[in-house]
């Protein structure tokens, strides 16, 4: 029997509301981020800032370092990172950092509104982008947004393919990631042996008790808690009332599409959860209810009869 993520104790936050400067907003919010150890030990903070006076789509990356995981409120570091209008990048559509390690560097993917992108690191602080031979960064989209060689003033919002996470099973990269072509969201996976040549997407999950609205499958995470037993955490509400739905699956690639019933474990009360694993022990991290920062708890896997 799959077990259960159950969050235990109280959250920390580990996170505020950024001072942008001249860029500040009354009304915005830090969602999306991603959080990992930099190669000094120190932990790393990027979060999506969304309604921004960034212009375009008002988003932008901002930075916190902090010591331990375990530490409240994190040091500000200020902007880390704005969209690159030249490399095909939506101007203020960043969105969603995910930093993994591989070969001995630090590798980021994130979103360009249309796109998913990346950069890399030797230290998992300071970031260059990946600018592929046709002069972009964007390695693909979902659905009929256009090409990544065309002028970013030339794209709508199309499918919006954001919130990229990858994890490695077997030789192969998995990247998994939301879009919602014609209104209809669901969690895509694209696979790549080199990080760089990527497969046609796939659908791992979409409907079932979430639903497949526009909404209905952002901030994919997927956890591998013991060989070939895969959990995705797939999240459907942002706020005082926010939701996150749990599948389980041998198969990483189908968590349930049009129906879960074999696939569906609880619901958390979080939002855009990211699961950590520090010295064998897990973490979830979540925006707090006010969306106006990070927070982190505890999480432990509990069995059931």
């Amino acid at each position: 029997m799959p077990k259960h993520p159950q969050i235990v104790g109280e959250w920390w936050p580990i996170s505020g509301d950024p001072d942008l400067g001249d860029l500040t907003s009354p009304q915005q919010q830090p969602v999306d981020f991603g959080t990992w150890q930099a190669k000094d030990g120190t932990w790393q903070l990027w979060s999506c800032i969304r309604t921004t006076k960034e212009p375009g789509k008002t988003r932008l990356f901002y930075h916190w370092e902090g010591a331990k995981l375990t530490d409240r409120d994190w040091k500000p570091m200020g902007i880390a990172m704005q969209a690159d209008t030249p490399l095909g990048e939506t101007q203020g559509g960043l969105q969603a950092p995910f930093v993994f390690r591989n070969a001995g560097q630090f590798w980021m993917f994130y979103g360009d509104w249309v796109h998913i992108c990346s950069a890399t690191s030797k230290d998992g602080k300071k970031f260059e982008r990946r600018v592929l031979p046709g002069g972009k960064t964007g390695m693909f989209t979902e659905g009929a947004d256009h090409d990544p060689n065309s002028p970013a003033s030339a794209r709508t919002a199309g499918s919006n393919a954001r919130d990229p996470m990858v994890l490695r099973i077997g030789d192969l990269w998995h990247c998994y990631f939301t879009a919602h072509p014609e209104g209809k969201g669901a969690v895509y996976c694209r696979t790549s042996r080199d990080l760089t040549t990527w497969s046609e997407a796939r659908i791992v999950a979409k409907g079932g008790q979430s639903g497949d609205g526009p909404y209905s499958s952002e901030c994919p995470f997927v956890v591998e808690l013991a060989p070939g037993q895969f959990y995705l955490f797939r999240n459907q509400i942002y706020g005082r009332n926010a939701r996150c739905s749990v599948y389980f699956s041998h198969d990483p690639l189908d968590f349930g599409i049009d129906h879960d019933e074999d696939h569906f474990l609880c619901t958390l009360p979080c939002a855009a959860p990211e699961i950590l694993k520090v010295k064998g022990k897990y973490y979830i991290a979540a925006l707090l209810p006010t969306l106006k920062g990070i927070q982190v708890a505890r999480l432990e896997w509990m069995s059931t009869k």
